[in-house]
């Protein structure tokens, strides 16, 4: 029913109120009846119009994007619909309501403008339509599946951060332009003697050779590996700060692989809880960083506990020779004590292994807060939860490991400063 045939049905009260009696009132109704029945045979059917969704690009969460809803009337007629172009509350969709006026065969496009605040793939809903006739007293509503998936992938915050570690990982370059050989360098090339060289650098055969003096060149060691382990488990659901621990996670994997990356290393990220989730690799890639952003976009965490000794295998095989093995994961008494330590030996005795955790900024504002009885008990528990993670590092220290712990917001930048130091510092 539309508020035309109810403004009809109440204008039909008019006569019968002024000849009150069974058959004035049978008589305004059976008017209003096949007047209403003449126009649902008028009303053109939904199904002949044509509707194909065209998406826009995969984008970074908090970037916007678009849709494109084409229609076209595929009926005789003259089509007057109203199309409802509906998304999940996620899209964050704008300009989904609209009115067209189709000529047979013509052809509308509208754009849905989409903001998504959900990181993953987004579904489109149904698409609705309402065909009208002149009169307007009917009208023939339809839902149809018209399929469209927008791509939503990590919104890669850290990368503001990319420009300086880049440019520390070039001023480690240009001081291997001073030919000092040592830590962290490899031999890059030769060319000839000039005043002020090391003499140390002079290489005497290939100056023999050339009959002038030539010495080696040396550059920052290129073509280590990298692995990220990133753990997925019910740990990494945990709030922290404005997200989660899996999404501090995220940042730093792919901070530390756009950095390894554009430095000549090789990186391979392993996401993985009871299962492996995703695994991405920088090796022949153009793009590692959105190679790995597109492995993560449905990837969130699972309500079940990593097992570890499966990633102790993963990782293992995954590199065979010595590696870099960042463990990104959530310090917890249980899974530290019970689960990675006892792998621990294992991976150590071919890779170098760091243990990267995120620090919750907001244990240190409840531990200070100490006024009332409540925030004293509050304290307390927060105070306990700091000594334990401190606790914790000094076993994983003692192990053998670097451990490294900062907020959400720090933790990519932490890590990527410890990979310049390995790096500078020929340890990888």
């Amino acid at each position: 029913m539309t508020t035309r045939l109810l403004l009809l049905t109440l204008l039909g009260l008019v006569p019968v109120m002024l000849m009150p009696g069974f058959t004035s009132a049978l008589i305004v109704a059976g008017v209003i009846v096949i007047v209403a029945l003449l126009d649902f045979f008028l009303v053109p059917p939904p199904r002949l119009v044509s509707l194909q969704r065209t998406p826009g690009p995969m984008v970074r969460l908090g970037d916007p994007t678009d849709c494109t809803l084409t229609m076209v009337n595929d009926s005789p007629k003259r089509l007057r619909i109203a199309v409802r172009d509906a998304w999940s509350p996620s899209a964050r969709a704008e300009n989904t309501r609209s009115h067209f006026d189709l000529s047979p065969g013509e052809s509308s496009q509208v754009v849905t403008h989409l903001l998504p605040v959900r990181r993953g793939a987004l579904h489109a809903d149904k698409v609705t339509i309402r065909s009208r006739s002149i009169l307007g007293l009917i009208a023939r509503q339809k839902s149809f599946d018209v399929p469209a998936i927008v791509r939503v992938l990590p919104p890669f915050i850290s990368r503001r951060e990319l420009p300086s570690k880049t440019q520390k990982l070039r001023e480690l370059d240009g001081r291997s332009a001073v030919m000092i050989r040592g830590m962290g360098t490899e031999f890059d090339s030769l060319r000839d003697y000039v005043d002020g060289d090391d003499v140390r650098s002079i290489d005497w055969r290939a100056s023999a050779r050339a009959q002038d003096l030539v010495v080696k060149t040396w550059r920052p060691e290129r073509d280590r590996r990298i692995v990220i382990v990133v753990d997925s488990s019910r740990l990494a659901a945990r709030r922290c700060g404005d997200g989660t621990i899996f999404d501090a996670a995220l940042e730093s994997a792919l901070l530390l692989t756009a950095l390894a990356s554009g430095a000549g290393d090789r990186v391979d990220v392993i996401i993985a809880d009871a299962r492996i989730r995703a695994i991405a690799s920088s090796h022949r890639s153009k793009d590692p960083v959105h190679d790995l952003s597109v492995a993560l976009t449905t990837v969130h965490p699972e309500l079940y506990d990593a097992d570890w000794e499966q990633i102790s295998s993963t990782v293992l095989s995954t590199s065979r020779q010595h590696a870099l093995v960042v463990l990104v994961t959530a310090l917890d008494e249980g899974s530290v004590s019970d689960e990675i330590l006892p792998v621990l030996p294992t991976l150590l005795a071919r890779h170098r292994v760091v243990v990267a955790s995120v620090e919750d900024p907001g244990l240190g504002e409840l531990a200070a807060k100490r006024e009332g009885a409540d925030e004293i008990f509050t304290a307390a528990a927060a105070e306990s939860e700091l000594l334990t993670s401190k606790s914790l590092q000094t076993r994983l220290r003692g192990a053998g490991v670097q451990s490294v712990e900062a907020g959400p917001e720090d933790l990519p930048g932490a890590l990527a400063d410890l990979y310049i130091n390995l790096k500078a510092t020929g340890k990888l």
